[in-house]
């Protein structure tokens, strides 16, 4: 609109001027050197504005002329970069779709146009993974690292080593890639993956008080959501008591314990391992409130367990009937828990109560049938009887039952004997849930920290654990299974006591 009303200023203005000169006719007169040249006024302007067309037109030739170079070059580095991009398109899309050898081919050719190291040398570093040819995809990935601190470029140096951590992972050294996230986080401290996989590599490797540091950077960065943080930081709490435990350093354990159960008050494991500690130094009444705190918020037969020989004294010799009298104020609390009437069960068995033994267990079948009560009834009946009829009957019916809840993986589904902060079958941390078998695990991808690959099943998967490797078959499942399954079996905790 702004240009239309331009031009017709600029006509009207020039047809203003047509009229003026019309409306002034005369003659114009020019003398020199013995010349004589003598016109009228309306053809001198009408010379003199062709003479202007004349002119503009050859300086618009004279212009064209002299930037032409510059705007051949221009085009031509125009062109490069138009083809040098699709190239780069397409060697993405041939990437995704499984094509090495078309992948290698237009890497070499994005990179022969374009000046974009970052993307031309990731694409080189993709199709060379893609090709299985790992040496290559390492010597891109060192390129980035190393050209991206040359250019003062944190995103291409940034990549470079993730994709080196990458390969150190699935070639099982955990050290090296540790090194190499503690790199990319020095590079960009506020970065979510440095974090949280240098934090699941120092978890796996048992490595507590590291772990512990790191999430406190975790923190500072809010990287995670404060529950799961908070969840965190009570298992390392737990562990790190356990290890400062096993040192014969009690006050430590004792202090890291009760901080634990203060911070995730409904943890069964901070709960046994601070009660179980203040029993040991003669504070059966702090003891027992913590497992009542805990038991209020979750139920578990460590906690009854616990709550049993709470006010027994370290060394001396076990009082089946004080376990009941225990263990009877334990059912008080709730006598809706069937937890609270198969540990009263167990200590009338050990006391020899039969009757009081039947009673519960009857009342826990009530209230949730389980393979564990039919198990126990058949114990019961075996200890009073002897073995017969009413046993197999048990056994028969612990057959048919719903599985018992057990400390299972929410990540790979394995079943742990007991809980710790990592997964005895695929390393996870802080994954173990009670739970019953075979109910669905939450998605592994969710669970996993980091880069690090989710893990396997533990049974029928026929893969190894603990060592890295690529995955058979190529395309997307190639790179997908790139990372191994960490299964740290030296690290697996024992049963506690």
């Amino acid at each position: 609109m702004r240009r239309t009303l331009w031009f017709l200023l600029r006509l009207g203005l020039v047809i203003a001027l047509a009229v003026w000169v019309a409306q002034r006719p005369g003659t114009l007169r020019l003398d020199w050197q013995g010349y004589i040249i003598q016109t009228q006024v309306g053809v001198v302007a009408v010379a003199l504005l062709l003479l202007a067309v004349v002119a503009y037109i050859l300086v618009r030739l004279f212009v064209l002329v002299w930037r032409s170079p510059g705007r051949f070059g221009a085009g031509r580095r125009t062109s490069r970069r138009t083809r040098g991009y699709q190239a780069l398109g397409r060697g993405f899309l041939a990437v995704a779709s499984g094509d090495g050898a078309n992948a290698s081919r237009l890497a070499a050719k994005a990179d022969g146009l374009l000046n974009e190291p970052s993307l031309t040398l990731l694409l080189s570093a993709q199709a060379a993974q893609l090709a299985g040819d790992e040496a290559a995809a390492a010597g891109h990935f060192t390129a980035m690292r190393e050209r991206g601190v040359a250019l003062k470029q944190p995103d291409m140096a940034f990549v470079g080593l993730r994709g080196l951590a990458l390969q150190a992972l699935a070639a099982g050294q955990t050290q090296r890639a540790l090194g190499l996230v503690q790199e990319a986080a020095a590079l960009k401290p506020k970065a979510r993956w440095p974090l949280l996989t240098q934090f699941d590599l120092q978890a796996r490797a048992g490595d507590w008080t590291a772990a512990a540091a790191t999430l406190d950077a975790l923190t500072a960065a809010k990287a995670l959501p404060a529950e799961a943080l908070r969840r965190h930081r009570a298992a390392l709490l737990v562990e790190r008591s356990r290890a400062a435990e096993a040192d014969g350093n009690q006050d430590q354990a004792l202090a890291l314990a009760r901080k634990a159960h203060d911070l995730e008050p409904a943890s069964v494991p901070a709960a046994v391992q601070a009660a179980r500690l203040l029993a040991a130094t003669g504070s059966a009444r702090a003891a027992t409130r913590a497992l009542e705190q805990s038991w209020q918020l979750a139920p578990h037969p460590e906690l009854a367990a616990a709550w049993g020989v709470a006010g027994e004294k370290a060394g001396a010799a076990a009082d089946p009937l004080a376990r009941v009298k225990r263990l009877e104020a334990l059912v008080a609390l709730d006598a809706s828990v069937p937890e609270a009437h198969v540990a009263l069960a167990d200590a009338a068995t050990e006391a020899r109560l039969w009757g009081l033994a039947r009673g519960h267990l009857t009342r826990a079948l009530a209230l949730r049938p389980t393979a564990r009560v039919y198990r126990r009834l058949a114990a019961l009946a075996t200890a009073e009887h002897g073995q017969g009829a009413e046993e197999r009957g048990h056994l028969a019916q612990a057959a048919r039952a719903a599985p018992d809840p057990a400390w299972v993986c929410q990540a790979c589904g394995g079943v742990n004997p007991a809980w710790g902060a990592l997964c005895g079958h695929c390393g996870g941390f802080d994954t173990l849930s009670w739970r019953a078998p075979g109910a669905a695990a939450r998605s592994a991808a969710a669970e996993t920290l980091g880069f690090l690959p989710p893990p396997e099943p533990p049974a029928g998967s026929g893969k190894g654990s603990g060592k890295g490797g690529g995955a058979e078959g190529g395309g997307l499942r190639r790179l997908s299974n790139r990372l191994p399954t960490f299964t740290l079996a030296s690290l697996r905790p024992g049963r506690r006591t």
